[in-house]
Parts: structure tokens; C-alpha cells; sequence
């Protein structure tokens, strides 16, 4: 490299920090509605805590303490958060040739692959783009979450008491509008949004009737038919 290239990449790099901080600072906001979700629907300080740096998903966390809160079985809420958690093992097969770490950082990479981190790392891979700027903006936003995201969780549980009910300041929408704004960059076409439009349909006709939590799990159909009739119009093309 020479050196002229050297203060393009430090540009590069302290935007790629400054965005990861950014994205830190907002996951953080519904951090702390988490926190405060856990404490009222029945976990301890510490339970919250446990679930913030152990799961550190948080999707999953709030179908776990929401499906118990409502009153669902555990077995609902286990199975909910582990559909949710799911999709990480995804991102992780898609991260593992670029970040192309072993041992102790395999682990810690592993736990850090999260929505946010995942795609950041993404938008970082277009034309122009090196690899390293691909694991800068993995690694920075995924530590960033990590960190501001326990924090939060831990000022929301121990303020539970004194911020009452999250409802009132409108936290409990931080989670689904945080995940909405992951998904619609994803909606690119139409059988995308079908999918999504549907699934929301399906949750939506099913939660009065069903448990807590069960209602997300059918959801997953709607994405295993859409994705069974892409592999075989796939085919079709190819045999054509």
C-alpha cells in the first residue's frame, strides 16, 4: 500500500467506527426497554443480565420474556426465541470465509453475529470495497452492540421500578421497528415482500386465538413454501 492510499483508509476506517458507535447508541434504546420488559415480566436483575450477554439476541430475548410475561409456555417460548436465534447461523455461514478466524476469536466472532453486525459487514462489500473494511465494520459494530447493549439492559432492569411502564415512552416498539429497519433494505423484490406481507398477515389473524409465541413460530411456513417454490422455479430456469 502507499502512502497516498493511507488517508483514505483512515477516512474509511473512522466512518466505519463512528457508524458501528452509531448503531450501538440506537440498540441501546431498546436495550434498555428490554431491561425493563425482563424486570416486570418477572425475571430478576440478574436473569436480564444473563440473557443480555449469553443470548445477546435481541429478537429472541424479547420473544422469550414476552411469550412468559403473556402467560405462553415455556416450551413456546423457548422454541420462538430459538426460530428467531436461527437466522444468526445463517448470517455466521455467510461471515465465516470473510472474518476467516479460529480458536478463542471463532468464538467470540460467533457470538458477535447479530443482525446489526452482519449488516454493516454486507454494506461494506460492494465494488471498491477491500475485506478489511468488511471485518473493521463487523468487528466494531458487533462490540460496540455488545457493550452498549448490556449496559442498557442493565439500567433498564435496575430502573424498572422508576420508569413504570416501558409502554408509556413507546419502548416496547423499539424492538419491531429496529428489526423492520434491518428487514426492508432485504425487500427487493416481489416475492420478498409477498413473503413478509404475508407472514405479518398470518401473525396478525392468529394472535388472538393462539398462545403466546406459537403464532411467530407458524410464520416460519410462509418462508419454507416461498422458499421451496424459489428453489424450484430455480431449477425449472436451469432445466430450460
Amino acid at each position: 500500500m502507499t502512502s497516498s492510499h493511507v488517508p483514505a483508509w483512515e477516512q474509511e476506517r473512522r466512518a466505519i467506527v463512528v457508524n458501528a458507535i452509531g448503531v450501538g447508541l440506537a440498540t441501546a434504546a431498546y436495550g434498555i426497554s428490554f431491561g425493563a420488559f425482563a424486570v416486570s415480566g418477572g425475571l430478576s436483575v440478574l436473569q436480564a443480565q444473563i440473557l443480555s450477554v449469553v443470548m445477546f439476541t435481541g429478537g429472541s430475548q424479547f420473544a422469550l420474556v414476552g411469550v412468559i410475561a403473556a402467560g405462553g409456555a415455556m416450551s413456546s417460548a423457548v422454541a420462538t426465541a430459538s426460530l428467531l436465534g436461527l437466522r444468526n447461523a445463517f448470517y455466521g455461514l455467510s461471515m465465516s470465509p470473510v472474518l476467516s478466524v479460529t480458536g478463542a476469536r471463532r468464538a467470540v466472532a460467533a457470538q458477535l453475529t447479530i443482525d446489526e453486525s452482519t449488516a454493516m459487514a454486507v454494506g461494506r462489500s460492494g465494488p471498491g470495497e477491500t475485506v478489511r473494511a468488511e471485518r473493521l465494520a463487523f468487528w466494531a459494530t458487533g462490540l460496540s452492540v455488545f457493550v452498549l447493549w448490556n449496559l442498557a439492559t442493565l439500567a433498564g432492569s435496575l430502573g424498572a421500578g422508576l420508569i413504570g411502564d416501558p409502554r408509556t415512552y413507546g419502548l416496547d416498539a423499539a424492538i419491531g421497528a429496529g428489526l423492520l429497519a434491518l428487514v426492508w433494505p432485504r425487500l427487493v423484490d416481489r416475492r420478498s415482500v409477498g413473503v413478509a406481507v404475508v407472514s405479518a398477515a398470518v401473525a396478525l389473524a392468529l394472535t388472538p386465538v393462539l398462545q403466546p409465541g406459537v403464532p411467530v413460530l407458524l410464520t416460519s411456513v410462509v418462508a419454507v413454501v416461498a422458499g421451496v417454490s424459489a428453489v424450484r422455479d430455480r431449477a425449472r430456469r436451469g432445466a430450460s
